[in-house]
């Protein structure tokens, strides 16, 4: 069989930090395109990159593609896929499509022919399931199947969420520019749900960041779940206190500590109630990485209370965390110049919320 194409989607601002970690990962034929990063191998690939990848948002796996300058054409080549030999019968598919500088330019009616095409030829109904995904550009019809199901981001065992949660993709990455690679110390401040230190701590156990959810593509012809389950494997490291997370809100806390216990990664993980002011280093660890995502004007509160904040927080690692390394993410660089800290940017800006968010380092 011919290599699949694979596009792995990253969102905005993470395109680079996906080609890194696609390279570093052995994939064949990486290669940046908007949007993310295109590889190619055969669906143990797609599996692989599904289970594995932390910055990836999803894995698409291109199936077919044909010139169609009108529905009818459309019709009559969506009806030559072979969809059997990707779908299953039993299983529904939704059809979504995207019609740019083509001579179809209607995507809902595009999407509705394409789905009546596979209705007819392989039975599989429409509903709530496997996304195939249509774009057509300058008259070339491109389909893909969405093998992950729900983003990525989302592990698996983060049920308890603050009021403004960092996205896993978003702390893999930010944990990649600091240089991280499982041995450093990581203390984090304002913890919220723990996103930092269980992605920290996931990679410092060998834990692939899929364990622990499905994915579309267990719904696709030619699963292999023998395959798939070996590539599962736990290492089963032995668990080492370093990560360290403090809040002030108590419900973070204890929500953090759940979360850690749902990712079996409690004993590479402390929490406590603390408030920044109380901010001292864990005891018997060497300097390690500091990483804050602090409250920004415009998403927890408005920005002139929070100067004194930025100004209190700057203080604390200024006099007490001599030797360890910080990482800010926040989008407003007077906040962050109100710290006090010799922080500069890295790396691009990186989507959070819809807000455009930096990570300052020092």
């Amino acid at each position: 069989m011919d290599p699949l194409s694979i596009f792995l989607v990253a969102a905005p601002g993470l395109e680079t930090d996906l080609l890194a970690e696609a390279r570093a990962q052995g994939f064949a034929g990486v290669t940046p395109l908007p949007g993310g990063v295109q590889i190619s191998g055969g669906w143990p690939e797609v599996w692989r990159a599904n289970l594995t990848l932390r910055t990836a948002s999803r894995v698409l796996a291109r199936i077919a593609e044909f010139r169609a300058m009108h529905l009818a054409q459309l019709d009559k080549r969506s009806r030559k896929v072979d969809w059997a030999s990707v779908l299953r019968a039993d299983v529904p598919i939704r059809v979504e499509a995207a019609c740019h500088a083509s001579r179809i330019y209607h995507h809902k009616a595009a999407a509705q022919r394409i789905a009546t095409a596979i209705a007819e030829t392989l039975g599989a109904p429409e509903g709530e399931g496997v996304a195939v995904k249509a774009r057509i550009d300058d008259d070339l019809c491109t389909i893909s199947l969405d093998t992950s199901g729900e983003s990525l981001h989302k592990r698996g065992h983060k049920e308890a969420v603050g009021k403004a949660p960092l996205r896993e993709t978003v702390a893999a990455a930010v944990l990649a520019r600091m240089g991280f690679d499982g041995s450093q110390a990581v203390v984090d401040p304002m913890c919220g749900s723990g996103t930092f230190l269980i992605e920290a701590a996931e990679v410092a156990a060998g834990l692939h960041p899929g364990r622990g959810r499905e994915f579309a593509f267990q719904s696709l012809q030619g699963f292999d779940a023998r395959t798939f389950a070996a590539m599962q494997g736990t290492p089963g490291r032995a668990p080492v206190l370093r990560f360290f997370g403090s809040d002030r809100d108590q419900g973070a806390i204890a929500g953090a500590s759940a979360n850690a216990a749902r990712a079996a990664v409690s004993g590479w993980c402390r929490f406590e109630r603390r408030p920044i002011s109380d901010l001292t280093p864990p005891d018997g660890v060497a300097p390690g990485l500091v990483l804050i995502n602090p409250p920004w004007g415009g998403r927890l509160g408005e920005r002139k209370p929070l100067f004194a904040l930025y100004g209190a927080m700057g203080a604390v690692l200024r006099e007490r965390f001599a030797g360890w390394r910080v990482g800010l993410v926040a989008p407003d660089a007077g906040l962050v110049k109100a710290t006090g800290l010799p922080l500069e940017p890295c790396g691009p800006a990186m989507d959070m919320g819809g807000t455009r968010v930096t990570l300052w380092q020092g």
